[in-house]
This record gives C-alpha cells, structure tokens and sequence, in this order.
C-alpha cells in the first residue's frame, strides 16, 4: 500500500544529474588541457583508474573514513601515479598540482547540463502533483548548487540539503535527521529517492523513512531490505506517486 507522502527527499548525483556522463566530458577536457598524451596512451588508460578510486574514495567519505580535502587530492593522485614519463618513470604528482587539476576539473564538471533521461518531465510532474521537494546530497556546497543551476533543477526543489551543512554524511542517521529539521517533513510522510542502495536506501531506512531505489543500470542484484519501492527508469516514479 503506498503511503500519502508530502514529502520527497532527492538524491542529486546519478539520480536526476547525469553526474558520470558530465564528467566523463570533463575528463576528456582535463586531459586535453593539462596534456596528459605524455604519460597515458589514450583518456581511457587514466578514465579506468580513475573511476575506480573516485567509486572508493566517496564511499570511504560516505562513512566518514577520510575528509573531503583528502578525496579531492587522491581521486587524481592515483591514477595519475600510474602514468609513465619519457624516461621510462612513473609520473610523481605534487599535492599542488592534483588540487589544480581537482579545480579546473570542477570547475568543468559544475558547468554541464546534462541530465538523467527525463529529470525535467519528471520532477516537473512531482512538483505539479503537489510534493514538496527536497534534495539530499553529499556533494561539495560549491559545486552542486553550481551543477543544480546549469542543468536549471534548482527551481523545483523546496530545500537543499547537503552534508557539508549538516554536518554529517548519507548515511549516517545524523544527516537524515538534520534533513527532517530542516525542512519540517515527518518521516512517516517522506520518501528518499536515490541510486545507491548503501548512501540512499539503507541510510533513509535506519532513520525510519521510506525508500524508492533508483536501478538505473538495471543491475540483477537482491535489493535490500530497506527497499520499498524499485524503479528502473524516473519514468517509473509517475506510476506510483
């Protein structure tokens, strides 16, 4: 039986950004200007390692394992670690430089507009039903709000909720309730929408509210318990709400 919710908590990235698409045209773009052809073969060479330290790195952040300042430096002192110099050498990346490249990176990234497939439709759906709306996003202040604007999301949401501001990270109960204070919803009457089942499901459900999975890969997994409802495309949400 679905719940009369009032309330909508969003998760931004992967959920109504297109937050892997934007960057990976934000890689293209770095390695272009900082001419990393000297130590990589192809983008693809530095874009594989680098996705899978970024993918570590934010669930270690999510947990409260290490700081954002050390995720913004490592997410590119790794993987360019692994390129090779002309003289045979691995590539050595000051702390300095990889906060450059992390700048200029962001700075790209924050600029694209790309959304997931039908994000405006759908949102605008929500807002006409009557649902007051709120994002829930561990991202950095500076840049979501900056994402948010580019992609022109920002005018359907209610309340921006992001962990730097409460202090505390999805899925820790702590950001969950802080999101409840915020914005006055009761959990009885909210849902948390999101695409990751640790971050956005399970931390939703173990602060009492209940959850809609994003399966926006359509990835055969056993969904968690916390799953109350499972979609596979933002479509999927008009069918039950």
């Amino acid at each position: 039986m679905i719940r009369n919710y009032t309330d909508l908590f969003i998760d931004f990235d992967d959920t109504i950004y297109d937050t892997h698409g934007n960057a990976e045209i934000a890689i293209e773009e770095i390695f272009e200007h900082f001419n990393w052809k000297r130590y990589f073969k192809s983008v693809e060479e530095f874009a594989t390692p680098y996705w899978s330290t970024n993918h570590e790195l934010w669930d270690q952040y999510a947990k409260g394992e290490i700081e954002r300042d050390y995720l913004i430096v490592e997410r590119f002192r790794r993987p360019l670690s692994l390129g090779t110099t002309e003289n045979g050498e691995h590539f050595a990346p000051t702390e300095e430089y990889c906060l450059e490249v992390s700048d200029y990176f962001l700075a790209r990234c924050a600029c694209k507009p790309g959304v997931v497939d039908n994000a405006h439709e759908v949102m605008k759906y929500l807002k006409d039903r009557g649902y007051r709306m709120h994002i829930c996003s561990n991202g950095f202040h500076e840049v979501q709000y900056k994402k948010l604007t580019a992609s022109k999301l920002l005018d359907y949401f209610d309340t921006i909720i992001l962990s730097e501001d409460a202090g505390a990270n999805k899925p820790s109960e702590a950001f969950f309730k802080y999101a409840l204070a915020k914005t006055g919803a009761k959990k009885e009457s909210t849902l948390m929408i999101g695409d990751n089942l640790s971050t956005d499901i399970s931390g939703a459900k173990n602060a009492g509210i209940d959850t809609m999975y994003f399966n926006r890969k359509g990835v055969s997994q056993p969904t968690s318990e916390g799953v109350d409802y499972e979609i596979f495309s933002l479509r999927d949400i008009e069918g039950i709400l």
